[in-house]
């Protein structure tokens, strides 16, 4: 692996953190949630932090790992997306049917801008124009546009002005304002003819977490590498994702979320790269990028997941490439419990294993099963379960099969870690 770049890398547990404020209608009942990028439990937007990082640690630390549905239960998602997000196509990572994709009052190249909500819409995405302030730049983009988002000013007869005069204008395009904080406000805006309404009288934002684990930032630099050329070298892609249980994770949660086919059922990771092909595989590295990941020391879970995907894949070699392979992926998820907290029952419904797969991971079924229960017993110096299994597994090989298999998955995961190390 290249290692002439100085960066941080790492692979750690961490607590990633979320908000969500709702949206209600004019009956007080709930419309949408606007989702809102925070990174500690103070619930802002962090200073410091650029659109393009808010945009690309959203998408890829809660949308593309947690999932919309569950961060919103089922209602529309509000998702302010940066210039650089909208014209690297990030919406097309997630489906429309449940999305608005707010622009937000920074964006640049708004000739650009346009282009591409043209070519998006065309597509079913829907769209927002977050805190508009009459600005003339916006005029190309406001017959384009679902929804306009408007700030309450004082006094709220300005803001009740604008409303109409929108409303006049642009009969088709839903209003929402925000930053409602009394019930006089609510009420001049409902009269004025406001669709939708957030703030403070109803709610404030949410704050929600949850455990995840960060990719190795150069795996994702070699990914950024290898998706700047013109023809995608798919296997190694495929070897870079497999390094890193955070990138398999989000690659498989990714398939999920853009198959139609609700029973596809994913074996292995070069099935998952395949299937998502160059142009979602380019577009979620950018992701990536964009989110600029890092943190500080290598996990050890992560060295775990990494030895126990290597041996399975080593012991599971005679069998072919196919269950060698699908041996690899199982060895990589059976730590995902630990580093997610979720159950592994859990894990394996979210990221579509499928059966052989998930008896393998959680009852030891089949040849996968019964490595998986080999490297868990070497683990735990359980040297009679061993041989049994290995009986079971290959019963032309003897112990020491077992032994030359762990010292190659050790070093194999002690030298990817050590790579990135380095690069401290």
């Amino acid at each position: 692996m290249p290692n002439n770049l100085e960066v941080k890398n790492s692979s750690i547990l961490v607590t990633q953190y979320i908000a969500r404020q709702p949206i209600f209608d004019g009956d007080k009942s709930i419309f949408a949630y606007e989702l809102l990028y925070r990174d500690s439990v103070n619930n802002a937007f962090p200073v410091g932090t650029t659109d393009g990082q808010a945009t690309g640690r959203l998408f890829f630390n809660a949308l593309m790992l947690v999932g919309i549905e569950k961060l919103t239960l089922n209602q529309t998602a509000f998702i302010n997306l940066s210039s650089e997000g909208l014209l690297e196509d990030l919406p097309k990572l997630l489906q429309p049917e449940n999305t608005v994709i707010e622009i937000v009052e920074r964006t640049e190249n708004i000739e650009l801008v346009v282009e591409r909500v043209i070519e998006l819409k065309k597509a079913g995405y829907v769209f927002a124009l977050d805190d508009y302030d009459s600005h003339e730049k916006w005029q190309p983009l406001l017959s384009l546009i679902d929804y306009i988002k408007l700030e309450v000013e004082e006094p709220v007869i300005k803001t009740s002005m604008l409303l109409k005069k929108l409303k006049r204008n642009f009969p088709n395009i839903k209003i929402v304002v925000e930053r409602i904080e009394t019930y006089d406000e609510f009420r001049q805006l409902k009269e004025a003819g406001c669709d939708y309404f957030q703030g403070f009288f109803f709610a404030h934002p949410e704050m929600l977490s949850y455990n995840s684990i960060e990719p190795l930032k150069m795996a994702v630099l070699d990914l950024l590498r290898c998706t700047s050329r013109t023809d995608l070298d798919f296997n190694e892609i495929n070897q870079r994702i497999s390094k890193d249980v955070g990138l398999t994770a989000r690659v498989l949660k990714l398939v999920n979320a853009r198959s139609a086919n609700k029973n596809l059922v994913i074996t292995s990771i070069p099935q998952a790269v395949v299937y998502l092909g160059e142009d979602s595989i380019r577009k979620f590295v950018r992701v990536l990028a964009l989110s600029e990941l890092g943190s500080d020391k290598p996990s050890e879970l992560t060295r775990l997941g990494l030895c126990r995907a290597q041996f399975m894949q080593i012991i599971l070699e005679p069998g072919g490439k196919v269950i060698a392979e699908q041996g690899y992926l199982v060895g990589l998820m059976s730590v995902l419990d630990a580093i997610l907290d979720m159950e592994l029952e859990a894990i394996a419904k979210e990221f579509s294993l499928g059966a052989e797969l998930s008896g393998a991971l959680l009852s030891f079924e089949g040849m996968m099963g019964n490595s998986l229960h080999l490297i868990k017993a070497v683990e735990e110096d359980n040297w009679q379960l061993a041989k049994k299994l290995l009986e079971t597994i290959r019963p032309a090989s003897n112990i020491e099969t077992v032994f030359s298999a762990m010292l190659d998955a050790r070093q194999y995961a002690d030298e990817l870690l050590a790579t990135i190390i380095e690069q401290d």
